[in-house]
């Protein structure tokens, strides 16, 4: 299923950015949780859909968003899909933080409104279910994730305004963590600041062949998160591969996921 573009922008931000299509891969069991997966760079929302959807998790639902086509500094300014500006693929990177804002809070907006067509949140209030929310991604989409993840923390966009959604984890997979050199300051705002941090699990996988964001990147931002009160980070590394997924990889996401959303492997 699928869904037109939208208008989005953070508070504070200066433009509007305009989203693509928006591809939504529905539960095949029951609804426990929804999980916003972004693509990499010059990509769109219907490729990783199409993955997701073959994933043995029959309690998730995908909502695949595809970025907005902007001009992208380490194109030369050609127009591409692409959440933020970036002017290499690296934690070393200036950070957009304007466009890094705008595209988590559309990641926010997308949760926001869940659990809107599972279980009535009434009876999970009374059953004492928690219904879990989280967000991950590829190369950029993989950045955006672990920003996201930042400001949960953090309780506020780099803009300073409040975050509102309460994430349950984050994937990243071959990508990299933005504004690193200012995580520390934000952790160390207040006692909520890193009990959050502590709390959110986090799952970074990343290829030592990857040529495109090169793997020292993600297991520096994998080090910058642990180091900076992030006790819950699985960071995994594959031998042989490249700026890409497999299914080796995948089957560590399933289990990953299994294990920190609670769900019974016996049923679902």
């Amino acid at each position: 299923m699928s869904f037109g573009g939208s208008s989005s922008v953070s508070s504070g931000a200066k433009r509007p950015f305009e989203y693509g299509r928006t591809h939504v891969v529905r539960p095949k069991g029951a609804h426990k949780a929804t999980i916003v997966w972004l693509h990499g760079l010059g990509d769109n929302g219907a490729s990783w859909s199409q993955l997701l959807e073959t994933l043995p998790l029959p309690n998730i639902k995908w909502i695949c968003p595809t970025a907005p086509s902007r001009p992208v500094s380490v194109f030369g300014g050609f127009p591409s899909t692409a959440w933020f500006d970036v002017a290499e693929l690296s934690e070393d990177a200036p950070d957009d933080i304007e466009g890094l804002d705008a595209s988590a809070a559309h990641v926010a907006n997308l949760l926001s409104t869940e659990p809107a067509d599972s279980m009535l949140p009434e009876l999970f209030s009374f059953l004492c279910i928690a219904f879990k929310l989280g967000v991950g991604g590829f190369s950029m989409g993989a950045a955006t994730a672990l920003y996201s993840a930042t400001c949960f923390a953090h309780g506020k966009y780099g803009n300073g305004n409040p975050y509102p959604v309460n994430l349950s984890l984050a994937v990243g997979l071959s990508g990299w963590l933005p504004c690193a050199r200012t995580l520390k300051n934000k952790i160390e705002a207040s006692p909520e600041a890193a009990q959050k941090a502590s709390s959110i699990p986090l799952l970074l996988c990343h290829g030592k062949a990857d040529d495109v964001v090169l793997y020292k990147h993600g297991e520096r931002s994998a080090d910058a998160l642990k180091s900076n009160g992030f006790s819950s980070v699985l960071f995994k590394s594959y031998n042989r591969l490249g700026h890409y997924t497999v299914p080796e990889e995948m089957d560590e996401v399933c289990k990953w996921l299994t294990s920190n959303l609670g769900f019974d492997t016996s049923s679902s």
